[in-house]
């Protein structure tokens, strides 16, 4: 009695493990994405500032070339490079949250494997 629910305490702390996993690697990838926002904005900024006031500036919408002040587009990148790293540093927070779930989760796994080592036993025998 005590072993099946040890083992279904393993498969629930198993799935856990998988689902936060998956969750971590999602935002560790929109935190890539967010970074590379981040430094087109700042790029794109840098050399905006390298042209005169007075330069002829356009914005592509679609397939399409609008020609807008200089000015606008600036304003524009800044904004995108705000909105990058504040999303930057909520992306932080939540991979440091699942990072401290995962250790955890295997803490708690550890911790049912060392109580009943006829589990790990049985788990190392399984087929992958």
């Amino acid at each position: 009695m005590a072993e099946d629910a040890n083992r279904a305490a393993f498969f629930e702390i198993q799935s856990r493990m998988i689902e936060t996993t998956a969750k971590l690697k999602q935002v560790q990838n929109q935190l890539r994405g967010k970074e590379g926002e981040k430094k087109r904005a700042y790029l794109t900024l840098e050399e905006l500032k390298q042209l005169s006031d007075d330069t002829n500036t356009y914005k592509s919408i679609g397939r399409t070339f609008v020609l807008e002040p200089k000015s606008v587009l600036m304003q524009e990148q800044e904004q995108k490079l705000k909105d990058s790293e504040s999303a930057i540093s909520t992306l932080q927070i939540s991979k440091e949250y699942l990072e401290k779930q995962i250790g955890e989760i295997e803490n708690n796994l550890r911790e049912l494997l060392q109580q009943d080592p006829g589990l790990a036993r049985q788990i190392m025998g399984m087929s992958v």
